[in-house]
């Protein structure tokens, strides 16, 4: 979507009933909790004496936790609101913002990366490793769609894609080092816990030296209201002001991040509420959603002190505040534009060179095979820990524990190709993927309670929770999407907000201290270590059937490429056609999920392998997807083994972390 477009729309967010219906009960409700927070500390103040009374360990408390508290959740609240409020008008977006372009998954990383390798950097100052990874990660949400225009949809997938990798990362670093990061991830969450008033005041000083730049460019950023051609005409630099407010709001949210962590969709639901307020100009829109981001923050943060008991140090506010911004994320998107989308044909056009029919699939085969026979038999001994080929008198006792595990990743990744080649096709974007549904979340959580409920938690019991968690969010996406027809960037977009409001619940869960957050670490990395030989069986089957009902749908995927227009008059039900195209890629992420975890990239990286070789029909196209996932995948269990021996590297990771910076690269070259 042009910017222009985006700024037409705008207005669609503005209410007709003004400021007071939102922005009144906001300070009534922050009143009351400020009222119950903090009321009883001050009565028991001005009884015992007031400030100057003898030590009183009540009284320090309330000096130098609680109201320190308080007021750093003020600070990181209004500058949250107005970095949101930054990003959202230089990009013309109204779902951009820390959290959604990755910026803050960035910073966290960083700050992993340093703890680990580079202590000395933090000594420097936590806020320049923070400040690193967030520049880091908001260039390469831009350089992926730079090609594109900065359309809405596309924007919020690759900085999707972005934070989820960061993620990854961050989660395979807190597995393989435990002892030092299982403290870090807490924090990281978004802790607001506070001991003394010097990290609110160095905080607070930060951001003011930033203020003066913020007014500097608010006039000529009003301008980008008007569509870029009406803002060169009276003389203004449109892309050199966006990138400077980006720039600032990208520093405004790595220095909340190097003090208190990730505090999730502050900068998303502040600058919205202050437009559906009324506010009608960036200044008006600009001073309320700092406003509400400050009282926002204070209310969530207020509500985990008042109803967490005990708990309450160690409850992350962050991932409080994203349980309230996801729901309304969804409620936002009836109002969101619809995305134009560039045919799909021109993309296939700038992708690899074509080869002959017999040439492409004697490569395909020879390669499959030869990868498939290499992963199988070439490993390391496990007495010396050397590399060998498997002799005949070591298969019986050697190829039982490798073929099933090999077995069950060919089945997960070929499911996964099918089904990133599916939601590509569907929207015309090759940056969607099954990760952006949000089913590999719903397994995840459901994963999740099955640790924490059950007594004895067994491998089966996970994977079968796994499955219904996926079912569920399935059952979500479809019934959000119905009132749109299935219309595929809005239902994309539901599965980003499961995905967050569902991820924010794990989050929960894991910090509270509990071992069994690790268990859930690393069933989440997605090893097949565990897999046997009936798991694989039935997984190799679930993937055969799963193929016959792929093929089946060749044809809608054949005929969507030519826009709704083109495939109606063919003879294609759209809706219908999208309905089961949506089911079918959900139920293959769901049945995928449970062997392999829920960070892989497969489902994003298959089906450009299959655009590489010069497939253009669905149904070839759709099966080189498949073997790319399966080959991916059986080469990322092989790796996962061999690498680090004798320690074993989860197998989705490790997909993930070879597989995604390849893919980057890919997109970038694309032409235009």
């Amino acid at each position: 979507m042009s910017g222009s477009s985006l700024a037409r729309a705008a207005p669609r967010l503005r209410p007709r009933l003004g400021a007071a219906p939102l922005v009144l009960p906001l300070l009534a409700l922050s009143f009351v909790a400020a009222a119950a927070l903090l009321g009883p500390p001050l009565a028991h103040l001005w009884q015992g004496g007031g400030l100057e009374a003898g030590y009183d360990p009540a009284r320090m408390v309330f000096l130098y936790a609680t109201l320190p508290r308080a007021a750093m959740a003020l600070v990181c609240g209004a500058a949250l609101g107005a970095s949101g409020a930054l990003l959202q008008q230089a990009l013309r977006n109204p779902l951009a913002s820390p959290t959604t372009l990755g910026i803050d998954a960035g910073a966290r990383l960083a700050l992993a990366v340093a703890t680990l390798w580079a202590p000395g950097l933090l000594g420097l100052g936590r806020d320049l490793v923070a400040l690193g990874g967030s520049a880091l990660s908001t260039l390469l949400v831009f350089a992926l769609v730079r090609r594109r225009g900065f359309a809405a949809v596309t924007l919020i997938l690759a900085g999707l894609v972005v934070g989820l990798y960061a993620g990854a990362l961050s989660a395979l670093l807190t597995l393989l080092n435990e002892r030092y990061l299982a403290s870090l991830f807490i924090w990281g969450a978004g802790s607001l816990s506070q001991q003394s008033w010097q990290p609110v005041q160095q905080l607070a000083l930060r951001l003011l030296v930033l203020l003066p730049f913020v007014l500097l460019i608010l006039r000529p950023l009003a301008l980008l209201d008007l569509d870029d051609a009406s803002a060169r005409a009276r003389g203004l630099d449109a892309g050199r002001l966006r990138a400077l407010a980006v720039g600032l709001a990208v520093v405004m949210s790595s220095i909340v991040v190097s003090t208190v962590g990730v505090i999730g969709f502050i900068g998303l639901v502040a600058p919205i509420l202050s437009r559906l307020a009324g506010a009608r100009n960036l200044k008006s829109r600009l001073l309320g959603a700092t406003l509400i981001g400050a009282l926002l923050l204070f209310l969530a943060d207020s509500g985990v002190q008042l109803l967490a008991g005990p708990l309450e140090t160690f409850l992350p506010t962050g991932a409080v505040t994203a349980l309230l911004g996801s729901p309304l994320l969804l409620l936002l998107l009836p109002r969101l534009p619809k995305a134009e989308r560039p045919p799909l044909g021109a993309i296939r056009a700038s992708q690899g060179r074509a080869l002959s029919p017999c040439s492409r699939n004697a490569l395909i085969l020879g390669f499959s095979l030869a990868l498939l026979v290499f992963a199988l038999f070439f490993g390391r001994d496990g007495l010396t820990g050397g590399w060998h080929w498997l002799a005949p008198a070591e298969f019986a006792e050697i190829l039982p524990w490798r073929w099933p595990r090999m077995l069950g990743a060919a089945a997960a990744g070929c499911m996964l190709g099918f089904a990133g080649f599916i939601l590509q096709r569907l929207t015309g974007n090759e940056m969607a993927s099954p990760e952006v549904l949000g089913i590999s979340a719903g397994a995840a959580f459901a994963a999740a309670l099955s640790l924490f409920l059950a007594a004895t938690p067994h491998a089966s019991l996970i994977g079968l929770m796994a499955v219904l968690g996926s079912l569920a969010v399935i059952l979500a996406i479809l019934a959000l999407g119905r009132r749109s027809g299935f219309q595929p960037e809005r239902v994309l977009l539901a599965g980003i907000a499961l995905n967050a409001l569902l991820d924010a619940v794990v989050g929960l869960l894991s910090a509270t201290g509990d071992p069994r957050a690790l268990m859930l670490f690393a069933w989440m990395a997605g090893s097949t270590s565990g897999l046997d030989a009936a798991t694989s069986l039935w997984a190799a089957g679930g993937a055969v059937l799963f193929t016959a009902l792929t093929l089946m749908a060749a044809r809608p995927l054949g005929l969507l490429p030519l826009g709704p227009a083109g495939a109606a008059s063919l003879g294609l039900p759209l809706a219908r056609a999208r309905l089961y195209l949506f089911l079918l890629a959900a139920g293959l992420t769901a049945a995928a999920t449970p062997l392999v975890g829920p960070l892989t990239f497969v489902g994003l990286m298959a089906p450009h392998a299959a655009r590489l070789l010069g497939l253009h029909r669905a149904a070839p196209a759709l099966l080189a997807s498949a073997l790319s996932g399966a080959l991916l995948l059986v080469m990322a269990d092989w790796l996962g083994r061999t690498l680090a021996y004798p320690w074993q590297m989860p197998t989705g990771i490790v997909a993930a972390l070879i597989g995604a910076p390849a893919l980057m690269l890919l997109l970038n070259r694309r032409s235009a």
